[in-house]
Parts: C-alpha cells; structure tokens; sequence
C-alpha cells in the first residue's frame, strides 16, 4: 500500500493539469536527464512557463527519491517549503548520493498570484563513479607487437548475466577515441568519445544505460578503438600534432544491479581479446580508410567465433583523473542533401551540398565488391572551377572504402570528421545525388537564439554565424575545422563568446574547456594560446605555436570568459571554479611587468588587421602590441575585481583596485599623448581604450572623434581578431549607431557583408578570403569556416533586436531591451531561450508607423528603453495593461519602463 506521502504527491501531479502555469525544462548541472554525473551537490534549475503578466516565483519544494513514485523509504532529499525566487542553480542538501545509481525529482512551485502550488513532472538523472575506489577494471589495449599497427583494434568480452536486472550502466573511456557495442547494437548516440581533454591531466569517461542491450544469460561487450585527437600523425611526416603517448587503451566498468538489491561490476579483465577489422587507419586530419570487405556487423554480438582474435592484455593505468563528462557530446545533427553535381574543367566529379559544414559524407553504391571509392573535401572553388584544396596545407581530408558489393550496405567513416561544402568522388562513374548525404557534427547544445531581419544579407550573415560555430564547436572551440590545425585558440574562443553565447547553450560546453585551461596553465601563471595544449605543440615548426604562452588577447580567455559566461548564465560555480587561475593569470602580468607595464615577451597584437601588400604609403592598421597588451592587462585586471566581489572577496577586491588604478594611469602615460591621441592612430586603438573605458572623460570624447574620422578616412573598417568584436559596440554605446550601421551593411572589402556576397556560409578567417577577382588570398591561412569575425552577432543581438545584459543580475533575471529602429531595417525578429524561458523582441515600420511587441518570461522583469524617432509617443496598443507596467517614465526623447513578465505590444503615434 502506498505511504500517503506518495498518494498526496500524484494527487498533487493531477491538480496540475487544470492550471495555466506550467514548471518545465527540469535539468541537473544544466543537463536534461544527466547520466554519470560525480557531484554530491548537483543544482536543479527548472522553467515557469505562463502567459500571466507580472508573474514571480515565491517558494519551491524539492523532493529526490530513489524511486518514480516518491515512497518515504525511497525519499533521500525533502527541502521543505523554501522561501526564495531561485528556480536555477539550486543545489541539492540531501542524504550522500551513491555511485551509478539513478535519481528522480520533481519540484513544487509557489508564485504570487496564487496560494496553489503548481508542481513539475519528474525527471531524473545518474550518478557516475563517484570515487577512483569504485573502478575496479584495468585499462586494457593490444599486446606488444601490434602496439604501432594503424589498424582500429576491436575488442570483445563475453559475460553472463543470470538475475533479474534492474539497471545497467556502462561506464567507459579510452586513450584514443572509442565506440562501444554491446550484442551487436552501438552503445549511444555519441562520436568522437571521450572527446577532447588536457590527457596528461585529465580524461573525461561517458556513462550509458544499456539495461535494454543486455539479455538474461550470454553477452559480449565490444569496443573499437581509434587515434583521435590523442596520437595524431601529422600528414607526410611521421611526426604526430598531437602526442600524448604511443599506446590506445580503454577502461570500462559495466554495473549492474540486481532485484535483490545488490550492485555488482560484471566484466572480467582477463576476458578481453581483440581484432583487426574494415578500419584500416583513421586520422583526425588524413581521414579514413575502410576496407567493407573486412566489415563483420554481428561481431559483437554474443557467442560470435572471431577468427585471428588475440588475447588483450592489461596496461600501464592512467596517471590522470578519470573525470565526469559536464558538457553535451557530439552528436549527429543536420542531415544534407547533395544539390548538385558539378563536372569542373579538369573533369573531376564534385558534389555540392550548398553549405560549408564539419561532419561527415555518407553514400550508399550497387558497384561490384572490391571496387574502391575515394572521396576528398574541400570549402570551395577556386575561380576556373576547380576543386580547391591548397588551403588544407597537409591535411588530406580524405575518406576511402572499399565496397563489399552489398546492396543496403552504407559508407561512412567512423572517427573523423572532415570540413567542407565539396565532395569530389573517385570510384564512381555515374553519380546518383539521391546516394549522397552529409551529416553535420558538433557537439549537441541546444539552440537558444535566433534572428531575422528584413534585410536578407544581414539573415544570411546571421546564418553563417552559427554555421561558424557548429563546425567549429566540436567538443572543442577550434579556429577551423579542415586544415592541419583544428586547435582551441583562446583568443578566437574569447572574442566570439558573447556571440556564441546567445546562440547556443554554450555553459557546460566552455566550462568543461576552462577547466582544461586551469590545468594546462603553467604554475607561473601563464596561460597558453592554445587549449587543450600538449608539450608537442612547443616543438611544432609553426612559429605561431612556439612560445605560445603569456600573450595578451588570447591568454585573458581565463578571465574574460568565465566573468561572461557569468553574466550570460548566473552561475557563481563558474567563477568560483576560475577564480585561481583567473588570479594567476593577473599575477603572471604583474611578475612580468616594469613600471606597471606588462612587457614580457611579444604578442600576437590586433591579428589580421587590414592591411595592404604594396603598403608605401603606410596604410596598413597596424596597432603597438604593447598598447594592445596593456589594454588586455587592465581589462582582465578589471574582470578580475568584478568576479572578486562577486564571490565576496573583499580583500582581493581592494587589493587589485589598487592594482588596476596603477595599469590605467600607466597605461595613459605611455600611450596618450597630452592632446588625447593615442600613439596607434588606429581604430583597434581607439575602440580597445574605449571599451575597456581606460581614457578620462575629456579623451573619451577626443578618442569617439578620431575613431570616427579614421573610420571615414578608410571608409570601412580596419580592425583585426582583438578590435573587431568591440567596433560597433564602441561606435553604438557612444552615440555613432549610424556609424555602426553603416559599418555592417557595406558589402565591398572589407566589411562582414563582403563574404556573403561572395557566397560565403560561414564566417571567413580573412576578410578577403576570396579577393574581388575570385583569386585566393595565402593558402597558408585561408580557412573559410572560422568564427571570429561572427563576433559581429553580439552588436546585432544588442541593438537590431535590443537584447542587453544586466550586470547587475546576471542569467537574465533582470535584463535590457533597447532596439535600435534604424530605417534600413523594414523588420526585425529575435528572441532568446534564457534560463528562464523565451525573451522575444519583434518590430515592425509599416506605413511609417512602429510596432513593437515584447515577450517577457515569467519570474523575471526587463527595462525597456523606447528611443523616440520623431516628435510622438509609444502607447501599448492594449490599454487594460497600463496598470501591469510596473514603473513607467517619459523623457523628451525615450520612453522608459520597467516590465514584469508577460507579452507586451506598443505602437508610435507621432503628434
């Protein structure tokens, strides 16, 4: 008989249905159903969804049991009726939680426009292995002799299961990338696993459930192992990109309990025994080469005979700690078609999917057994029509097969992922594009924002923005995804995460990568220019990597990021957990500093700034590193401040406002000549100052004059990687938004839009990736998906949809709506998934009239600046919600209010 606990929480589950309020979205650590998380503490955060105006949470009540229906015996966390707002990050103060073991939850809501509480459906999540204690197997790979062979092993462990199972999870990882099998089925829905991490310190396992792949009586676990991001051979060289050790190996723990309660890890090390299959060799940046011929899909399936199988032995174990996977894994996602088939000039046979993506091609073929199949990316055409590969540098990018003539057989590779929008095919006389699709891969983060426009330019920009970010947001924020490099630049990743930001649910994914910078962080302070970073990238030939330590704008990802990643997500965890490294890094500028002036070594500066070839005249945009160092010093110095007395930090807070107040006055003593010009008479100059607001209010003014005259002096804009995500913010924030608008619709070089008229869909690394005559520019950094100048995406989302932060609460609990209206634009339409639900801003300009609607999600309120064009006024064009304003103020040329939640829609008279 059920305990009445229980009868009065599914009596409470059935009042819900009746009401107009509804608690949705429930996660755990910012994930939906969570499998394999280690924190004793994990925080719940649901959303309140509700078309009511002003509606504000006033209580919850969190239960978590061990069972769906909430027995009191199963109840291991009761928080009581709580009196608090907070519907996100609430951490969880219940009875110690046990390894691999599922949890289930709901919560009960309180608002104040009821004494009914409104209670959300359940949801759960898993816990992982909690401790190093509770692995029990050994890390497994080949034997000695086969150590080196470029062959993908598989490996197979047959076990019995005789009792009634309740659960079963599988906990793995490998050195190297794996995919799992169990009775001949894959094991989630995953690549590239375990991703990529800082190896030497840490590895990240996975959790699966697979109680449904296993039988009562025999079972074979599989799995495959591949190079991956962990030994990387660099293409006709022998040397690796990436080298953290010779050896593959895996380890996997496979927990079972039973109906009688007990908990038991099944497999037996001393049953592994492996094989050589259809992988013939796979690389990150080469491709693949599978032989189908060799390709046995039931091998593992239980009781299977595998010929030549040899017996796995044990392995050196993993210095590093085997760590919980926070962030979402990569998975499949946009499915292409092929739209066309172009024969180019020279005759090859190229397939167009109409859009540069990161992923894989995949095809199905009737050709007899035996007959091999080449297929080779590229992002373009070169300007004769010509598959286009120089660009890659020595990346073959390149996928081979060799067919086993069977008729529902498909072809694709299985660990790499190529960039591209080209597809030249080798093999195949007669091409049939139906045979043809291309999977897009990328980590799997939700979208949470979008925007349209009645300029379709600026839709296509804001389209190859976040093409931009899915291929290159793949378990890792990469600069590009196709050449021979594919590494997280910190300066790309800080430059574009506000962008990012708001179009993806990006926390866990740059938590899990801040947490790889903390540790590749040297113990001096200094933070590397690429993360995750290993030993082998000092002794790469490129002379960018060399030395990559230390250099402002790439380094100050460690503070800039996690101060934003704060105020976009409002999750103190963040800070708290950067907040050392963030002191590091500033330590490190101040040991490397003379006369408060960071000069410790060079630095990449304003990165691809426009300049001229044939510069006589001296025309390039060339800004002093050193400003641009000591502008990035203050900067961080001053983030560092804010985090500190965010966490309440007191002497930390003091200590370093002393600092700072030392940088800005030494950076005007330095850099500012007595007439308010700045010794670069450059626009990164001028916007870095202003950004960073390191100029007193007499040079403030000065530097908004010169940054405008030098802007029209050019006639577009000049800056590089460091001043471009600022430009437009500078101009608009200090009254030049015709300046910023002017700026963003140009469409000759160099400008955003110059791409997109050039067929561009993603961002270009160069601003004249393609020149005007349809030549290239170096092929020895041209990449054509490469996200940093989408860093535009913030300036349109602040003010063409009017979307703003509010420092003062973070997470969008309290936010700023503020468009713009320019007459270039007819419409415009944008809305924002935030933690607590759908911000959306639409506006209109018919007949020369404005409309205007606002969407405000419950438990949350907005200030709404309505700038006023013309001589009139707004008005909400429902009267009866005057009264639901809840601060309302007229000023000569704005409106200001102050909105609870609930959709809003105004008009603008003029008098």
């Amino acid at each position: 008989m059920r305990s009445l606990y229980s009868f009065l929480f599914v009596l409470s589950l059935f009042c819900v249905q009746a009401q107009k309020i509804s608690i949705t979205q429930l996660e755990v650590e910012k994930l939906t159903r969570p499998l394999g998380l280690d924190t004793q503490n994990p925080d719940f955060s649901w959303i309140i969804k509700s078309d009511e105006h002003n509606l504000s949470q006033t209580h919850y009540h969190i239960f978590v049991a061990t069972d769906k229906i909430f027995s009191k015996k199963s109840l291991v966390w009761d928080s009581g009726k709580v009196n608090s707002s907070e519907s996100v990050y609430v951490k969880y103060q219940g009875k110690p939680l046990d390894y691999a073991t599922k949890y289930y939850w709901t919560v009960k809501v309180w608002t104040n426009q009821s004494s009914r509480s409104r209670q959300s459906g359940v949801s759960f999540w898993t816990t992982g292995m909690m401790s190093s204690e509770n692995w029990k197997s050994e890390w497994i790979g080949v034997d000695d002799e086969d150590k080196r062979v470029k062959n993908s092993p598989y490996f197979t462990n047959d076990f019995k299961v005789d009792n009634q199972i309740t659960s079963a999870q599988l906990f793995i990882t490998s050195r190297g990338i794996y995919e799992a099998h169990i009775n001949g089925k894959r094991v989630g829905e995953s690549y590239l696993t375990p991703g990529w991490t800082s190896y030497n310190n840490r590895i990240q396992y996975q959790a699966y459930d697979v109680q449904n792949l296993i039988s009562s009586g025999d079972n074979r676990l599989g799995v495959i192992l591949a190079d991956g991001w962990f030994r990387n051979f660099r293409p006709n060289s022998g040397k690796r990109k990436t080298d953290y050790g010779d050896e593959l190996s895996f380890i996997a723990e496979l927990v079972i309990s039973f109906e009688n309660g007990t908990k038991q890890t099944i497999i037996n090390d001393d049953n592994w025994n492996y094989h050589f299959g259809s992988i013939q060799n796979s690389s990150i940046y080469n491709g693949e080469m599978v032989d189908f011929n060799l390709d046995d899909p039931s091998w593992s399936n239980s009781k299977k005979k595998i010929p030549n199988s040899k017996k796995a032995q044990s392995v050196k174990p993993y210095e590093g700690k085997l760590d919980h996977t926070r962030n979402e894994m990569i998975k499949k996602r946009e499915v292409l078609k092929a739209q066309k088939l172009i024969i180019t000039p020279s005759g090859d046979k190229v397939i167009d999917f109409g859009q540069n993506l990161v992923g894989w091609a995949q095809f199905k073929s009737t050709l007899p057994k035996g007959t091999e199949v080449t297929l080779y990316h590229a992002e373009v055409l070169d300007k004769a029509g010509e598959f286009y590969t120089t660009n890659l540098r020595a990346a073959k990018q390149k996928n081979t097969f060799i067919l086993n003539g069977k008729k529902d057989q498909i072809y694709h590779p299985t660990f790499t992922f190529q960039g591209f929008r080209y597809l030249k095919v080798e093999g195949i006389d007669q091409i049939n594009l139906d045979d043809f699709k291309a999977f897009a891969l990328y980590s799997d983060m939700e979208f949470t924002g979008s925007l349209t426009t009645s300029n379709e330019l600026i839709n296509q920009l804001q389209e190859n923005i976040q093409w931009g970010q899915r291929g290159n947001f793949l378990d890792v924020p990469t600069d590009c995804p196709q050449r021979d490099e594919r590494l997280g630049w910190t300066g790309d990743a800080q430059a574009f995460f506000n962008t990012a930001g708001f179009n993806m649910d990006v926390k866990n994914f740059f938590d899990k990568w801040l947490i790889d910078l903390t540790y590749d962080q040297r113990s001096d302070g200094a933070v590397p220019g690429v993360v995750p970073h290993n030993n082998y990238l000092n002794l790469n030939t490129s002379t960018v990597i060399k030395g990559s330590f230390g250099r402002t704008g790439w380094a100050d990802a460690a503070t800039i990021i996690p101060w934003h990643s704060y105020l976009i997500y409002g999750d103190t965890k963040t800070l708290e957990r950067q907040y050392i490294s963030m002191v590091k890094w500033i330590d490190f500028m101040t040991q490397n500093s003379k006369n408060n002036l960071y000069i410790k070594q060079d630095h990449w500066g304003d990165w691809l700034f426009f300049s001229r070839d044939d510069d006589n005249s001296g025309r390039s945009a060339v800004t002093s590193k050193k400003l641009i160092a000591q502008a990035f010093y203050c900067y961080s110095t001053q983030l560092l401040i804010k985090s500190a007395q965010a966490l309440g930090y007191k002497d930390d807070v003091n200590k370093y406002s002393e600092l700072y107040d030392k940088l800005v006055k030494a950076f005007n003593n330095e850099f500012v000549t007595k007439n308010g010009m700045l010794v670069s008479d450059s626009q990164t100059a001028y916007v870095l100052a202003l950004q960073f607001n390191l100029l007193i209010e007499e040079n403030a003014k000065i530097a908004v004059e010169r940054l405008v005259e030098n802007i029209n002096d050019y006639g577009h804009l000049t800056t590089g990687f460091l001043g471009t995500p600022f430009l437009c913010h500078v101009l608009s924030d200090n009254g030049k938004n015709e300046e910023a608008i002017k700026l963003l619709l140009r469409q000759e070089y160099p400008s955003w839009l110059y791409p997109v008229t050039k067929g561009a869909t993603t961002i270009w690394e160069r601003w004249n990736g393609i020149k005007p005559d349809g030549s290239f520019q170096y092929p020895s950094m041209n990449s054509f998906n490469h996200y940093a100048y989408g860093a535009i995406g913030e300036w349109m989302y602040n003010n063409l949809m009017g979307l703003k932060l509010n420092e003062d609460f973070p997470g969008y609990k309290r936010f700023t709506i503020e468009p713009i209206f320019d007459e270039n634009f007819e419409n415009v339409k944008g809305s924002f998934d935030s933690n607590y639900g759908e911000i959306a801003v639409e506006w209109s300009r018919k007949n020369g009239k404005l409309h205007l609607t606002i969407d405000v999600p419950a438990n949350t309120s907005s200030d709404v600046i309505l700038n006023k064009p013309t001589e009139g006024n707004w008005k909400l064009d429902n009267a009866k919600l005057a009264s639901k304003i809840m601060e309302h103020q007229e000023q000569s040329e704005k409106t200001i209010l102050l909105l609870g939640s609930g959709k809003y829609n105004f008009s603008y008279n003029t008098n």
